[in-house]
């Protein structure tokens, strides 16, 4: 099962967390920056795989993970996951990212962080594994675009009411009054 999903940059700084398991608030920035310290600390020519952190449940769990670019995709699970099977679940996930925001960058993850957690949870719910075949979750993310279109529409329709009645052909007469000065008309008031 998987535990925890946790994306950050080079630096450090958390761009995606989803725990599977309840830790408060502290505890989750601290699984983070010692998962951080663990995974960054190695070389890129070393094993995807490592022992969890101490926080995280220490020889029980596994931190499965790749780095690409500016960001590292870690995965905790527990003994009873594949390595492989995760390896592969991060590059599915990425490659599903990298399509829906046509070549992913790190401020995609930061500037849409409400689709992101989608498309995660196209491929992963309640720590079990969903989906893995990107044409699928391609499509569940298509039909989401499309609704959220249909939605803006609909939320755009008022706005679309008001200009309208602002463009409407009024008789030219409407069109056409005169209102009064007002400091001719405030300097007649008399009290």
């Amino acid at each position: 099962m998987i535990k925890a999903i946790l994306v950050f940059n080079n630096h450090g700084k958390p761009r995606l967390s989803k725990f599977y398991q309840y830790f408060n608030e502290e505890m989750q920035q601290q699984i983070i920056k010692e998962t951080f310290q663990l995974v960054s600390k190695r070389d890129d020519n070393v094993c995807n795989f490592l022992e969890g952190g101490s926080l995280i449940g220490g020889a029980d769990y596994k931190l499965i993970y790749r780095h690409y670019a500016t960001l590292y995709f870690v995965f905790c699970v527990d003994s009873s996951e594949s390595e492989l099977g995760i390896l592969d679940l991060i590059q599915v996930f990425v490659e599903t990212l990298d399509k829906c925001f046509e070549n992913v960058c790190e401020l995609d993850l930061i500037f849409h962080v409400d689709k992101v957690h989608y498309i995660l949870n196209e491929l992963v719910m309640g720590g079990m594994v969903l989906e893995t075949n990107m044409t699928e979750i391609i499509t569940r993310i298509d039909d989401q675009n499309k609704l959220e279109k249909q939605e803006a529409g609909l939320a755009a329709a008022p706005a679309r009411a008001v200009s309208a009645v602002k463009n409407m052909n009024l008789p030219q007469q409407i069109k056409d009054i005169k209102l009064p000065d007002l400091p001719a008309a405030i300097k007649d008031l008399k009290f």
